[in-house]
């Protein structure tokens, strides 16, 4: 017991994708309601509340969509969440309980990309912040945002709760302070309902930003609940993931309303600028452009430490990687990510709004069907448990391709081509809704659906003692 107490001690994480052993569980369920709200605080979330407003919305029905998206996705999200602890694994890894442990490298592999896009788009803004803050250029504040980020990231799990529990409190008191000063400058009740009118194109666009926005967290929630003990109360679990996620990407998005709302035109292309300079000068700014660039630590440690997670688990798919991973491969992986992300980040820093609209929407197609596969097959198949050992086993139960998690994958990918709207693409229906995409709806029930429907005949034997 003492020897395990010294190993939770350490800052230096020493697990990678494999299993936690029962003795090395620890924490407590509050710390996923603070990492979550962290998370969310932050200033692309903000980008994301405007661009409701950009896209043609207005401010209460913005607001109102988002909040609706929020539940949603929200509900998704605590539901991958909820699986960490009694898992103990990754859950892109547990995911190879659906697709094979071959099969599951198209879905990691996916996710890669998904962190590399998130990073770099969150590299961009921290690059303005930093950039303000320090009176140096952007691309210079991006590189210097990417050293922090790789720095926690190398750490490890818990570097980055202690991060979470700073960045929360960092955040409200932030975001908060900012509330005011709109406030007090701006009649915010006049706003949001002198002009209200209803558009469904703009309502469904306001609730799919906020769904995706945190369906996008799925691939990797539970990675971060995979430590609390396994008989840490789903729900209770599921409930502080979140709410945390939901309230602070709804005060965050709000925000981002009201500011897109007040600014208008002024707001685009110089976001960071605009939100900070709400009535802040001096010294007031200075903290503000630090809290900005602080908050986006936290998600984009997140999003880099996720990367990592993921290319272990394909290299291990592979064959080329044992499942523990020492800390020279740790950090090369996570430099690695962090490198591709800050010259994404250099190269697009350039209307970024329109960017990364067409980014969030696009990639959920991809992810969406994954979701809803692998809720279905532990939650209604699977009745909460998994063969973890069989799961690390290239030769066992799980090797190879399942062909028909795969077959309704992809299923599910092309069933959402009509229903997407991005600048590279839009689909036929999307084009009747006048431009609303809701192809992650499509995307997760229909999958959900036929999964179950294919599955369910075929209910397979768990191990009872997996999870001991």
């Amino acid at each position: 017991m003492q020897a395990s107490r010294q190993r939770q001690a350490g800052l230096i994480e020493r697990r990678s994708i494999d299993f936690i052993p029962e003795d090395e569980r620890h924490g407590r369920v509050f710390s996923q309601f603070t990492l979550w709200l962290a998370a969310n605080l932050q200033i692309t979330a903000v980008m994301t509340g405007a661009l409701a407003v950009v896209l043609g919305g207005d401010v209460f029905w913005s607001i109102a969509g988002l909040l609706l998206g929020q539940a949603m996705g929200g509900t998704v999200m605590a539901l991958h969440g909820a699986q960490g602890p009694r898992l103990g694994l990754p859950q892109m890894v547990a995911s190879r309980a659906q697709f094979g442990i071959k099969g599951a490298v198209l879905p990691l592999a996916l996710a890669c990309v998904m962190y590399l896009g998130f990073n770099a788009t969150g590299m961009v803004l921290s690059g303005q912040a930093l950039g303000q803050l320090l009176s140096i250029s952007d691309r210079a504040g991006i590189v210097l945002f990417a050293l922090t980020v790789l720095a926690a990231a190398a750490l490890g799990y818990r570097a980055i709760h202690k991060l979470g529990r700073y960045a929360s409190a960092l955040g409200l008191l932030a975001f908060l302070y900012l509330f005011v000063r709109l406030a007090a400058g701006v009649d915010l009740p006049a706003l949001a309902l002198t002009h209200k009118h209803f558009d469904p194109a703009a309502f469904l666009t306001a609730v799919s930003l906020s769904a995706s926005w945190q369906i996008a967290f799925a691939p990797y929630v539970s990675d971060y609940s995979r430590y609390l003990p396994s008989a840490t109360s789903p729900f209770w679990t599921a409930l502080a993931i979140g709410l945390g996620s939901g309230l602070g990407a709804q005060i965050a998005m709000s925000l981002g309303v009201l500011v897109a709302a007040v600014g208008g035109a002024a707001f685009r292309g110089h976001e960071v600028a605009y939100f900070v300079g709400l009535g802040a000068s001096g010294a007031i700014a200075s903290g503000l452009f630090f809290c900005v660039a602080f908050g986006k630590v936290t998600i984009s440690t997140l999003n880099a430490y996720g990367g990592f997670m993921c290319c272990s688990a394909i290299a291990s798919s592979l064959g080329g990687a044992q499942a523990t991973i020492g800390q020279r491969r740790r950090w090369a992986t996570v430099a690695a990510m962090v490198l591709a992300s800050a010259c994404i980040a250099i190269l697009a820093q350039h209307g970024f709004l329109s960017l990364f609209k067409s980014f969030l929407l696009f990639l959920l197609a991809f992810f969406t069907p994954w979701s809803a596969i692998n809720l279905v097959d532990f939650y209604l198949i699977a009745g909460g448990k998994a063969d973890a050992a069989a799961l690390a086993d290239p030769q066992g139960r799980y090797a190879g391709c399942d062909w028909t998690g795969m077959g309704v994958y992809l299923a599910g990918i092309l069933l959402q081509l009509p229903f997407i709207d991005c600048a590279f693409f839009t689909g036929p229906v999307a084009k009747l809704l006048g431009g609303a995409d809701i192809s992650w709806l499509v995307g997760w029930l229909a999958p959900a659906a036929l999964y179950y429907w294919l599955r369910r005949p075929q209910r397979r034997h768990v191990v009872s003692g997996a999870m001991r």
